[in-house]
């Protein structure tokens, strides 16, 4: 049965976004167009960055997905909480401050167009 294997972000400007995703997750597209930047996350799965014409992002600001980052449950909430001050350190919104869920310590960042990233435990 097939899978997905591509995650699209619509963004207002992709090669910003691509430096803002690159320098957050320490990462090098590879694919760029002038309205489209393509990340390999390993294992066959993608991440894209898409400033589609016609697209007012601004026209439903709510967010119903994020990207998350899982990080090693080991150490895992103090991992966390430092890498909501590191990412804070570099001018990224924290929209909501790191907490305890029921599968662990976790936050949410903003990407510069308000899409959402949660930083939580691998499960």
């Amino acid at each position: 049965m097939p899978a997905p294997n591509l995650f699209i972000v619509y963004v207002s400007d992709a090669p910003a976004a691509a430096r803002f995703y690159g320098d957050l997750f320490g990462m090098k597209p590879v694919f760029e167009a002038p309205s489209y930047v393509s990340f390999d996350l390993g294992g066959g799965v993608g991440l894209s960055l898409w400033s589609r014409s016609g697209v007012d992002l601004a026209a439903d600001p709510v967010r119903t997905s994020e990207v998350c980052l899982a990080v090693d449950r080991d150490g895992a909430p103090a991992a966390v909480d430092a890498l909501c001050e590191e990412w804070r350190g570099k001018g990224v919104r924290i929209v909501d401050e790191p907490r305890d869920e029921g599968f662990g310590r976790t936050f949410v960042a903003a990407d510069p167009d308000g899409n959402r990233i949660r930083v939580a435990p691998l499960d």
